[in-house]
């Protein structure tokens, strides 16, 4: 069977994933960004479709005021006797939680609290009834390890009144992502080490006892694309293992897929997927091969993927939600947004904050999930003096561009405003008729084109363009990725007005 690799492109960072009978169920970390960890089904764990999100309330998430790339770091994905759990850190908030929930698209519990320290924490159900819960570096212990207790699964309360620590690992930084697994006569230990950067590795210990002594394995790290000849996938790491319905087993991780040399990415870090064999107890991902972007395995199968991230997606907001796809950055504000049904449309008010800050804004986005793609709306926008609206580049508040209609002395104008750090730069300016324009961002893996037409011809007119080396994690920082978004702003004022957006389309140029 082929297929390619990431499964899940764009920001979709920390995998973890769980199986019940032919169905496959995975999340991954969401950060700032609310909803909060996407949710997704496959039934061949290479075809993925977003089924829904873990914490879509503000009671059980509140983002506000929380630092870019703060926020929930690290979702495991458990099912246990009929029930899903899903166990993360809010870094910015009420620290380490769980949810749970019959139905994986929704609707979660409100968060059940669980009193131990450090993050990317992780569930086993054992087979004796036992619920281990691990996580990284405890606070109130000398030096760094994974730690673990047992929990009451019905109320979080911890068994033991310290963790203990069970493994430090193989001397990398950074040890995080543990994941426990009770696997035929040994318990197996994961973790990630050498950091989410281009020295990132899968680890793995054993041990006949769930609290160790774990032995490391021989050929540690498991996987790692650090010094090795695979320009096109870099940064793996923070891996879960699964077997399938067919006895194959599977680790799913996360990696990067740089943009150009010196390695810079901007589509954040993504979801990809390596079979794995068991020799003498200890798995061998890939056959010790580097992981490439085109698989080919033994497993039956399709041989193509069609999932809806590589075929055009076309939103004109005639429904009485938004899509899955769309998120807000940090908790949307009260009567910021509004759709308009059944003849469609998405309102944006211009509240007083701008992507500069990490103030609640009027913004609605989606992930950049290939290189090359379009990102095209429909704008209908009477700005006041200073109110802006129109389509962004978004990393974080000091790295992004945005496309925005506004006000000057002789009529309305388009602008393009570029955020490199400190350096803020109005890069071109042209007048605009009346009515309704359509904004149009051509991408490819070094450049972001900017283009405005109206909406009685096919023509467009290149307003300017931007790199993406200057949206990338290397200069912006940060655990996230590019999206795409829709965006108003009053610049500090107080204002009702609204930017009306009739209809968004994205399009990929490539398959992922």
């Amino acid at each position: 069977m082929h297929y390619p690799n990431p499964i899940i492109p764009g920001f979709h960072p920390d995998p973890s994933m769980c199986r019940v009978g032919d169905d496959y169920y995975l999340v991954t970390s969401s950060f700032e960004f609310f909803p909060g960890v996407p949710v997704f089904h496959s039934t061949d764990l290479i075809q993925w479709h977003l089924i829904g999100h873990c914490l879509t309330r503000p009671e059980q998430l509140n983002l506000i005021g929380a630092p870019s790339s703060k926020g929930i770091y690290a979702p495991t994905i458990r099912h246990h006797q009929g029930r899903f759990y899903m166990v993360t850190t809010d870094t910015s908030g009420i620290k380490n939680f769980f949810v749970h929930a019959d139905n994986p698209a929704g609707p979660w519990s409100d968060p059940i609290l669980v009193d131990q320290a450090g993050i990317d924490p992780s569930l086993l159900f054992d087979d004796d009834g036992t619920v281990y819960f691990t996580s990284n570096a405890c606070e109130g212990h000398t030096g760094s390890g994974l730690f673990q207790n047992e929990i009451d699964i019905a109320t979080g309360t911890l068994t033991h009144p310290t963790a203990r620590r069970i493994w430090t690992g193989t001397g990398g930084c950074a040890l995080e992502a543990p994941h426990l697994y009770h696997i035929g006569d040994w318990y197996y230990i994961i973790a990630a080490e050498g950091g989410t950067e281009y020295t990132h590795m899968i680890t793995i210990g054993r041990s006949r006892s769930p609290y160790g002594p774990f032995e490391s394995c021989p050929h540690n790290p498991i996987l790692t694309h650090a010094a090795k000849g695979s320009p096109d996938i870099q940064s793996t790491g923070h891996g879960d293992l699964i077997e399938d319905a067919h006895g194959q087993w599977w680790i799913v991780f996360l990696g990067v897929r740089p943009s150009q040399y010196p390695f810079m990415h901007h589509l954040g870090r993504e979801t990809f997927i390596a079979p794995v064999e068991w020799v003498d107890d200890w798995p061998v991902v890939n056959q010790g091969q580097v992981i490439t972007t085109s698989m080919q395995v033994e497993r039956a199968g399709p041989r193509h993927r069609t999932v809806a991230a590589d075929r055009k997606q076309h939103d004109d907001f005639a429904q009485p939600s938004l899509g899955l796809d769309w998120n807000f950055r940090r908790n949307p504000a009260a009567h910021s947004w509004s759709l308009s049904t059944p003849s469609g449309a998405l309102s944006l008010r211009c509240l007083p904050a701008t992507l500069a800050s990490i103030d609640q804004v009027a913004w609605v986005g989606r992930r950049q999930q290939h290189f090359a793609c379009i990102i095209e709306t429909e704008i209908n926008f009477d700005p006041e003096e200073d109110e802006q609206a129109g389509l962004s580049v978004l990393m974080n508040e000091n790295y992004h561009t945005v496309m925005v209609i506004v006000r000057s002395t002789t009529g309305r104008d388009l602008i393009l405003r570029r955020h490199v750090g400190s350096l803020v730069t109005e890069t071109a300016r042209e007048r605009l008729p009346e009515g309704p324009i359509r904004l149009r961002i051509d991408a490819d893996k070094h450049l972001y084109r900017f283009s405005y037409g109206d909406t009685t011809t096919s023509a467009m007119h290149e307003l300017g363009v931007a790199e993406t080396s200057h949206h990338a994690t290397e200069l912006a920082g940060g655990f996230t990725g590019v999206y795409f978004g829709l965006y108003a702003s009053a610049n500090g004022a107080t204002s009702s007005n609204q930017a009306r957006f009739a209809w968004c389309e994205y399009t990929p140029h490539e398959a992922t």
